[in-house]
């Protein structure tokens, strides 16, 4: 049985990776075909950053997806201390259910949604160039929103309610207790609820297709465009850079937490 097991997970675990080790081996193939490993050779690498427009696609990305993650988490984080706090059951219930619509619905409804609804704004200010970053930056906010507060909420139900009370008791304000006392004990769903949207709208390429504008090219949508001739072999390159950077990240994060355990436990 346990052979069995294990089987099932190194099978599940193969077809999961291979893909990405075929990738990184094939982005460093002088010959830049998928039929044959001529030599290693970083003439791939070096094309990519010989490319301009790809540079600036994944300078856009990461510009929309840190701004986007950081305001979805701010907004997100104190979106679920306020349905946290909410005493009326079914208006917590309906609020609840209206956040989590974004999650829930098809990225295309929620793209054509989000597009619709900047064109009739755009109508009424009579704007000609309202598509591009504004646009893409609220869609995108949007999107993560539901996914941190579902990061956050379960820190603040697992929230011992008397540390607050008897900090407010020994002289702080609600808002000073909230920031020193319950604030530290939610800080990883908020990382987790960060990292998490900052991923989401990286990789989005569905509603960005909607809301974007010529001027604004995102990372997903210059691959995409790619597709219509034969994609480049330096985007196997940058997809090799992007697995390797959040790999590294990964790592990171759980080293960190690690340690930071082993200090608490001391």
């Amino acid at each position: 049985m346990k052979f069995l097991q294990r089987s099932y997970i190194f099978l599940v675990f193969l077809l999961l990776y291979i893909p990405i080790i075929v990738l990184i081996a094939f982005s460093f193939n002088e010959a830049g075909s998928l039929a044959e490993y001529s030599g290693f050779s970083l003439v791939w690498y070096e094309e990519l950053f010989a490319d301009e427009e790809a540079l600036t696609s994944l300078r856009n990305s990461l510009m929309l997806a840190v701004s986007s993650s950081l305001i979805a988490t701010v907004i997100g984080t104190f979106a679920a201390l306020g349905l946290h706090r909410m005493r009326a059951k079914w208006i917590k219930s309906a609020v609840n259910t209206v956040t989590n619509i974004p999650m829930m619905n098809p990225d295309i409804v929620t793209g054509v949604s989000m597009m619709l609804l900047f064109v009739a704004v755009a109508g009424i200010l009579r704007a000609n160039d309202f598509f591009g970053f504004g646009t893409m930056l609220i869609a995108h906010v949007t999107f993560n929103l539901p996914y941190v507060i579902l990061s956050v909420m379960p820190r603040f139900k697992a929230l011992d309610v008397s540390l607050s009370e008897a900090a407010q008791d020994l002289g702080c304000t609600p808002s000073q207790a909230f920031f020193k006392v319950e604030l530290p004990e939610i800080v990883p769903g908020i990382v987790s609820g960060l990292m998490l949207g900052f991923t989401m709208s990286l990789d989005d390429f569905v509603i960005s297709h909607f809301v974007s504008s010529p001027d604004f090219q995102t990372l997903p949508l210059y691959v995409y465009n790619q597709t219509a001739h034969n994609v480049k072999f330096s985007m196997y390159a940058l997809s090799a850079l992007i697995v390797v950077t959040i790999l590294i990240i990964l790592l990171v994060v759980n080293f960190a937490g690690s340690v930071g355990k082993k200090g608490g436990a001391k």
